[in-house]
């Protein structure tokens, strides 16, 4: 259940999750069959949501996986209507980093380096992506770990919200590497919607295992 430091003091309202089973949002799928081919799937999700990006082309693979679970989350809760862009924050994580654009780029580097791929050789850019597109300004971090620290995720937003540096905050999981690929994004607020669940550990981990079981059922109502 965490630590329990900052008990209920924000609340998971929407979730949305990208893997090789689909594209689902609120445990819903979207008319995207799933594949296992990560380019393939990113690109039957961005013409689903029918809303024209140029940009979304020239990302790496780790930026447009996390973009469109943004998009996804997103869909009908524009938060800039309800909060100050300074107040909406988003916090990241994944295993492998930008190794897997590192490599690409590593290619080639051995005929001529592509700058369009150094672009993407930081993690955190993917953070950048998303700010960009929806005009946030808050506080934002991109962790590296072995596994999604559910616990230490729950607490640092908590944490956000406990300091009133936040009134709102994307979280979660984005992770590429190779053929491997998984989205799990969390919309938490500090007030609780009609289907919330309070953000701590346990919930948290909850929905994100629902994803990694294969499901992408990621319902906050469940």
């Amino acid at each position: 259940m965490g630590t329990g430091l900052h008990k209920e003091v924000a609340y998971i309202n929407a979730t949305s999750a990208i893997g090789a089973q689909g594209i689902f949002r609120n445990g819903q799928p979207l008319a995207v069959p799933g594949s296992a081919d990560v380019t393939v799937l990113l690109r039957a999700g961005y013409e689903q949501l029918g809303s024209p990006y140029p940009k979304f082309h020239k990302m790496d693979t780790l930026s447009k996986l996390g973009w469109l679970a943004a998009e996804i989350l997103l869909t009908g809760t524009p938060l800039l209507e309800r909060y100050a862009a300074g107040s909406v924050g988003l916090a990241l994580a994944n295993q492998s980093s930008s190794l897997d654009t590192d490599l690409r780029y590593f290619d080639t580097v051995k005929d001529i380096a592509s700058p369009a791929l150094f672009v993407y050789t930081l993690s955190n850019i993917v953070i950048g992506e998303i700010c960009i597109r929806h005009g946030f300004k808050g506080e934002n971090i991109f962790f590296v770990q072995p596994r999604f620290d559910t616990t230490g995720m729950a607490d640092y937003v908590q944490e956000l919200f406990a300091e009133q540096a936040v009134d709102a905050c994307i979280c979660g999981w984005v992770e590429v590497m190779h053929t491997h690929f998984e989205a799990a994004l969390f919309l938490v607020e500090k007030e609780a919607g009609s289907s919330a669940l309070p953000l701590n550990a346990h919930n948290l981990e909850k929905l994100y295992q629902s994803i990694t079981n294969g499901n992408g059922a990621t319902d906050s109502r469940s």
